[in-house]
């Protein structure tokens, strides 16, 4: 792949014209995907509107809207003329999205019709521009959404188009942009209960790209299913930028991807790569899989003795292979940590299974491996060109402990994380003393995390810095490890651990719909199934204390009975109950 002259978007994808003009780009499973050269058209079409409809350089413009090929033309229009993106998540309470349009000062907007309503009570004069995402239309502020769905079904003609628009320069060459020119603001909903916003620039966004390209063999051949939100960084660098760099073809679908969607869409593009958090392949394996195997009392006696567990693995990794369409060499998965069985089962079964561990703010991956080199629980090793490097003094630090203290209960290599390259944030959006927080002078960015590396490099997590408990005679408890031994367990869907009045105990949510199939058969009414999960709880409780450090056993287990609340990445707002 040849050099750029500047890792900044508009490079990415005039190289990408120039070289893949034909090549399919971003479109719809089950329909005609346009070429590059098309898609290049319509990012042009974009950035010309928006010029023409008053955004200038440094301008924000909010995109709030399902996954979809538009999606991908608004994004690079939007960079395409030195504004900055500010991709907002769909699960957003509209509260929340209220708040971000303000603290950005967006001045425009590109919103899907389904979505509408998150904006409507919003005052969205106060925008230069409206945009209704699905047909790339402009919209007037004062619509309701209910006229919005009318003429949106309509196709009304009153509906100015921007791909009816004649085809026109933007006004200056891409050389015009800089790497350090801001490219997106990512505001998170962090598990501490406050939203941030990332500035991140096209040379973090393009960097982190080029290195990961560096660690999985992809291709302008390959295609890409999308089921994670592109306003998750995750999938915006690695599902759409990185594929965008390449001439690869990325698949979206109409639809939430629930399996009665997916399945199909798996069937018609048979994708070769996919992007993926643990959820979505602990639930396949939890739901699907185990209950096959346990549902024979034969496949259950085999499964016991190891040799024959791996030829049950392996045959369950080829239908799982074939579920995804048969063609996919690269399955890879990040966001938070995979459950330790679930691991062992894809090495088993020879699942085709990338980790990789990065955090929104260095745009986001700074470690991982190939499906060849993966390590049991370990994330991988430091990308190319990204320096990282465990800072031992902060976990102590953070619990206020002498330098005796410090020396005597330290966990020896483990330590807060810390990372430095050209993928670290330019900062927090209007926040610089956060900012100065959270990077040193000299560039390290603290991560907050735990970490630890092997004699071999490889980078292993251990949960977060601020979970940490300190144990009775100054022992590190991480409760991310006890968490990993609960969900082990078939009857645990969720879980988290903390400590409360100087004891550890943990809450968790249930398969409630293995329980009622078990308490149905066995005709318990309900006095008698409360106290079935009771003796469940504590036979649960002395399972984990069986296979835990004596200083990590668990005192309590509380049942949670609804779902706990969580981020729009799937992770649980821990705060909302650690301090009942």
């Amino acid at each position: 792949m040849a050099l750029l002259k500047k890792n900044t978007l508009n490079q990415i994808l005039e190289r990408t014209i120039q070289q893949y003009p034909d090549h399919p780009s971003l479109g719809y499973a089950g329909e005609n995907i346009p070429t590059y050269k098309e898609f290049g058209e319509k990012v042009a079409r974009v950035g010309s509107f928006l010029r023409d409809n008053g955004i200038e350089s440094g301008d924000r413009v909010a995109i709030l809207s399902e996954n979809g090929p538009n999606w991908g033309a608004a994004y690079f229009g939007i960079t395409a003329i030195k504004a900055i993106a500010v991709p907002i998540l769909n699960d957003f309470h509209q509260n929340e999205i209220h708040h971000i349009l303000r603290h950005s000062g967006a001045s425009a907007l590109f919103v899907s019709e389904r979505l509408f309503h998150k904006v409507e009570e919003f005052d969205l004069s106060s925008l230069n521009v409206v945009v209704l995402i699905d047909n790339l239309s402009l919209i007037s502020p004062d619509w309701s959404k209910d006229r919005l769905r009318q003429m949106y079904a309509e196709g009304s003609k009153e509906l100015k188009r921007i791909k009816h628009m004649a085809l026109k320069r933007i006004g200056f060459s891409s050389d015009d942009i800089e790497e350090d020119d801001p490219a997106s603001i990512i505001y998170t909903s962090g598990t501490t209960g406050h939203s941030k916003g990332v500035v991140l620039t096209h040379g973090n966004v393009v960097s982190d790209a080029i290195a990961t390209i560096g660690i999985v063999d992809v291709g302008a051949e390959d295609r890409l299913l999308s089921i994670l939100p592109l306003p998750h960084v995750y999938e915006c660098t690695l599902g759409l930028i990185l594929p965008v760099m390449i001439g690869a073809s990325v698949y979206y679908v109409r639809k939430p991807p629930t399996a009665a969607v997916l399945l199909p869409a798996l069937s018609q593009v048979r994708p070769t790569v996919m992007l993926s958090v643990p959820l979505i392949i602990e639930k396949m394996y939890k739901g699907r899989i185990l209950p096959e195997i346990r549902k024979k009392k034969a496949l259950r006696a085999a499964y016991k003795v190891p040799l024959l567990r791996k030829a049950i693995h392996k045959k369950a990794g080829k239908k799982l292979r074939k579920t995804f369409g048969g063609e996919l060499h690269t399955f890879c998965i990040g966001g938070a940590s995979l459950a330790p069985e679930v691991e062992k089962f894809l090495r088993e079964a020879g699942f085709p299974y990338a980790i990789g561990y990065g955090l929104t703010e260095t745009a986001p991956l700074v470690a991982g491996t190939d499906p060849s080199r993966t390590r049991l629980r370990a994330v991988g090793k430091p990308l190319e060109g990204i320096q990282i490097k465990i800072d031992e003094s902060a976990s102590r630090a953070e619990q206020g402990l002498s330098a005796d203290e410090m020396n005597k209960n330290r966990d020896p290599g483990v330590g807060e994380i810390l990372i430095k390259g050209p993928c670290v944030m330019k900062g927090y959006y209007n926040d610089p003393d956060l900012t100065a927080e959270t990077i040193s002078e000299d560039g390290w960015l603290r991560t907050g995390d735990l970490g630890v590396f092997d004699k071999d490099g490889y980078l292993y997590i251990k949960g977060r810095l601020k979970n940490m408990i300190l144990g009775p005679s100054g022992e590190n408890i991480y409760p991310e490890t006890v968490e990993s031994v609960l969900h082990q367990s078939d009857y645990v869907l969720e879980a988290i651990v903390y400590q409360k009045s100087q004891k550890l105990v943990a809450r968790v949510h249930l398969n409630y719909e293995k329980l009622d199939e078990e308490f149905s058969e066995r005709g318990l009414n309900a006095t008698e199934v409360r106290a079935e999960i009771k003796k469940l709880l504590l036979s649960i409780r002395e399972e984990v204390n069986a296979n835990v450090s004596s200083f990590s056993r668990v005192s309590e287990i509380i049942e949670q009975t609804e779902p706990f609340e969580k981020t729009p990445t799937h992770k649980i707002k821990r705060y909302l109950y650690v301090n009942e």
